[in-house]
């Protein structure tokens, strides 16, 4: 039979628009629909706005110290109407980029909810298409916990879409949005309150990293619930009262409540049933070439049980492009992806922690860690340490893991993931000569 497309994309965030592009350039009749703008979470609600919100935030600290500097007092309150404009103005800018890149590339924009009708044939707010091949890249949505008065809580998606900035925010969640936000929102100037289940923040990152993190955070100001839980929400005229549990206060009273509890596959709407793709806990079960159990249909980024970060989206997008368009057959590893959290400080991490190190290679897990004041607060007041850390195989000497909390972490750690990677030995970083001075060069004179 005649299909309208030979490959038709459900999403048009990282992941989508990598497939599209690529299998486009194969020659492919593709189209892709989306029923928000164009970029997806990441760039419309998630990473982009979060990494914004993170430099706007992050001029308070300058500021702080720029009268040691010779700059003198800088006011410090952030215009949140003037900030948020730029932010929209911005995504918009991203938006339309990829918007561009897609009609540049050949790839059909359909905008609307997309339903399946059978395997091979999809609903578009009324439309009926045929595709040879069908792509689902949909990604992911907030989930809240089942709380009563749960709902006067926002997500994450409605954090940046705030007409006035919250005089005291709580928090709840301990992963790296919630900290992300914490950091940013206190760095913006306004109280927080951080409320966590466990007993310190990002949970499943290395435990030296966590700890520093918490602690920095604390010093600065940002005020953490510990193996806390929230059993109630209710108004209380112009605020949000929090009724807890846990080792802290019983209430807390603030005027916005933001939850990150997580996110999970964003599969509402489309009637997977009546196209017999086959769902495993609540994601599209996949194999290494992307493919589920519908021969014609794939799937790529967070609506699967692959890692949910937006370049693993996009690797998997290009590979399956390759592989289905290109007659070249790719997977893609997750094995050492980098990955950060924009606090304050930042944190990054690439490769193994050292409690999965020593669960894999025991006693043979040895650690090289340093402390120290960064260069910046030789003449500013000093606020934090930063903190540095490989996790070395002592029999290979093979470096497994590098972690870092510190001014400039995340671009530093991007590019020791390669040595990682390649397999890279503690004597290899000890015999390379770093840039002086500088953060980074620390790692090469661990002993």
């Amino acid at each position: 039979m005649g299909f309208d497309y030979d490959l038709f994309i459900i999403g048009a965030g990282p992941g989508g628009i990598a497939a599209a592009r690529r299998a486009a350039e194969y020659g492919a009749r593709v189209a892709i629909s989306e029923r928000d703008r164009v970029g997806g979470t990441c760039v419309v609600h998630g990473c982009i706005p979060e990494k914004l919100m993170v430099y706007a935030a992050s001029f308070s600290h300058v500021f702080e110290d720029a009268d040691e500097y010779g700059w003198g007092k800088v006011h410090r309150r952030v215009n949140w109407d003037r900030f948020m404009a730029a932010k929209d103005r911005a995504i918009e800018h991203l938006s339309q980029l990829h918007i561009q890149h897609l009609q540049e590339a050949g790839v059909e924009l359909i905008y609307g909810n997309t339903k399946f009708l059978d395997a091979s044939t999809l609903d578009i707010e009324g439309r009926k298409v045929t595709a040879d091949k069908i792509l689902i890249a949909v990604g992911g949505e907030a989930v809240k916990p089942n709380v009563p008065g749960i709902e006067y809580a926002i997500t994450s998606r409605q954090m940046f879409e705030l007409k006035q900035q919250p005089e005291h925010i709580a928090i709840i969640g301990s992963d790296q949005i919630a900290v992300k936000c914490a950091g940013s929102m206190n760095g913006l100037i306004s109280k927080v309150t951080l409320v966590i289940p466990e007993d310190r923040i990002l949970p499943g990152r290395d435990e030296t990293l966590r700890t520093t993190v918490q602690e920095s955070m604390t010093k600065n100001g940002i005020q953490i619930f510990c193996n806390t839980k929230v059993k109630k929400i209710e108004r209380v005229r112009d605020s949000l009262r929090l009724s807890l549990s846990g080792d802290d206060r019983d209430t807390i009273t603030v005027d916005t409540v933001l939850c990150v509890m997580g996110r999970v596959p964003n599969l509402s709407g489309l009637d997977l049933e009546k196209a017999g793709v086959a769902v495993n806990r609540g994601a599209i079960a996949v194999d290494e070439y992307s493919y589920t159990n519908k021969a014609n249909i794939y799937a790529v980024g967070d609506c699967t049980n692959r890692p949910h970060w937006t370049p693993v989206a996009i690797a998997s997008g290009r590979a399956f492009a390759d592989t289905v368009f290109g007659k070249q057959p790719r997977t893609v590893s997750f094995e050492c992806i980098p990955s950060a959290v924009s606090s304050q400080p930042e944190a990054a991490t690439v490769g193994l922690t050292e409690v999965e190190a020593r669960e894999k290679f025991g006693e043979a897990v040895c650690c090289y860690s340093q402390r120290f004041q960064p260069l910046f607060d030789s003449i500013a007041e000093p606020e934090q340490k930063t903190l540095i850390k490989l996790v070395v195989e002592r029999n290979t000497d093979r470096v497994l893991g590098a972690h870092m909390v510190g001014e400039y972490a995340a671009e530093i750690i991007q590019c020791l993931g390669l040595a990682i990677r390649t397999g890279a030995t503690k004597k290899d970083f000890d015999a390379t000569i770093g840039i002086h001075p500088s953060a980074a060069e620390e790692f090469f004179t661990l002993r």
